[in-house]
């Protein structure tokens, strides 16, 4: 990241831009940077001003307590002013909730596309939410990073096998170091449940995209943000999963943003 912006409280948002014409910001998901975004940078930079960067409390962005959704809004909010006052968003997953949450509150937004937002539209996923923020707050109180990322992972579906062998890989070591911003995703994301009241005052259009090889419900998920905001579309990308890959993702984002 080389360059910086102040948000409303002082702390440091790192960001870098590629690209010209209007400006579109991406806002990455939980347990990662804005480097996890940045490969969809690259073809969309053909056609936009891309801005990627680092969420608060990670990468090269400062943290300040206590940490508030608010606080993420004033970033995007001092992002926006930086790239020229109007700006269209691409938020995945969680970060997908951060930026319709964005566009509900008034921002300058153009247009807002978000990726598979893990809302829980299935039976008991309220209850499912509840128990992973008392654990997970529990975990991050205690120190022990390792067991947050943990409980996400299996939030996520993730086997346990894999979770273990994760544990085992050189990659562990940075999970652990970003996981404290795991509560922070979990702030945005609610109790979990569609925010239809939040969505309805969204004016900007809004599509939410899913993978045709993800789970029903992240469809599911999708559909309901599309009928909720006035002015929502969906589209299911064939053969994509949560991974989704930019190079397919890229092509339906432009044709959006270029309305």
């Amino acid at each position: 990241m080389d360059k910086n912006t102040n948000s409303a409280d002082g702390t440091s948002i790192a960001y870098e831009i590629s690209g010209d014409g209007p400006a579109v910001i991406l806002v990455s998901g939980a347990m990662s940077t804005g480097g996890t975004v940045a490969p969809l940078a690259v073809p969309l930079s053909k056609h936009f001003r891309v801005a990627v960067y680092d969420r608060r409390g990670r990468g090269a962005s400062g943290e300040a307590s206590p940490y508030a959704v608010e606080r993420e809004v004033e970033d995007l909010a001092a992002l926006i002013d930086a790239v020229g006052g109007e700006a269209a968003l691409y938020g995945t997953s969680s970060g997908g909730a951060l930026a319709l949450r964005a566009a509900a509150s008034g921002l300058p937004v153009r247009q807002v596309a978000v990726y598979e937002v893990p809302f829980a539209v299935y039976e008991g996923g309220a209850q499912e939410r509840a128990e992973y923020t008392e654990r997970l707050t529990e975990a991050l109180d205690e120190g022990r990073r390792g067991d947050a990322v943990e409980l996400f992972l299996r939030l996520t579906g993730m086997a346990e096998q894999m979770i273990q062998g994760a544990r085992q890989s050189p990659m562990w070591a940075g999970m652990e170091t970003i996981a404290p911003s795991l509560a922070h995703d979990n702030a945005v994301m609610g109790d979990g449940l569609v925010p239809r009241d939040r969505l309805a005052s969204i004016t900007a259009p809004v599509l939410a995209v899913a993978g045709s090889a993800s789970p029903a419900w992240m469809h599911e998920a999708a559909r309901a943000i599309a009928q909720t905001v006035p002015g929502g579309s969906y589209r299911s990308l064939e053969g994509q999963t949560h991974m989704v890959e930019p190079d397919v993702l890229a092509p339906v984002l432009t044709e959006f943003f270029a309305k």
